[in-house]
């Protein structure tokens, strides 16, 4: 597969940046908005934006469950920032009725790295990602605050986990869509490739 179809879920978010991103990086992209439109991708990018509002999308438009599927399935996916949010089975700080699509033995806190006008940017070294630190854009980040025995650890900062792998689901707590470097999207084609 040279080319991989990923999708990205359009319901919130930075959804143009990230196809822009997939397509640089040698994707055909393309957006996600319905259940049978999952059957049509290779891999799925959840994108930055708000994580309730995402969550509450999801279950209107009928795609909590299907998105679950997907990622149990074992298909590719790739969360950042809210994204992160949404492959994490456990959150802290989040409203009780908060639903995720799970995929990453790990528990999240939301906006950990502080308000809006608190973002910020800073160069991650991301293991797996050759070339130098990657430029992150932290945006009412999340953090992960512990993960279970299968998942890996790509990046950290100030101390705090801020990517992280488990088989095909990869997540980020930063933007690496808003920066024009694209080699996070790349390492995430290359893992729908060899999915």
């Amino acid at each position: 597969m040279s080319t991989p179809t990923i999708g990205v879920l359009a319901l919130q978010g930075d959804v143009r940046e990230h196809v822009k991103a997939l397509a640089d990086a040698g994707a055909l992209a393309r957006p996600v908005r319905r259940p049978e439109e999952l059957d049509e991708i290779d891999g799925l990018v959840i994108p930055g934006g708000e994580s309730t509002t995402m969550s509450k999308l999801a279950i209107v438009f009928g795609m909590l469950e299907p998105l679950r599927a997907f990622v149990a399935a074992g298909k590719p996916v790739y969360g950042t920032c809210a994204g992160m949010i949404m492959v994490a089975d456990k959150l802290l700080d989040a409203r009780e009725d908060q639903e995720t699509f799970g995929g990453i033995d790990m528990i999240v806190r939301r906006n950990a790295f502080g308000r809006q006008n608190e973002s910020f940017e800073a160069a991650i070294d991301v293991t797996g990602i050759p070339g130098g630190p990657v430029e992150g854009v932290f945006i009412r980040a999340p953090w992960v605050e512990s993960v279970g025995g299968a998942v890996e650890v790509l990046a950290t900062y100030d101390g705090h986990t801020v990517a992280v792998r488990q088989g095909n689901v990869l997540a980020t707590s930063f933007h690496p869509e808003l920066t024009g470097d694209h080699r996070v999207h790349a390492l995430f084609v290359d893992m729908v490739r060899s999915a």
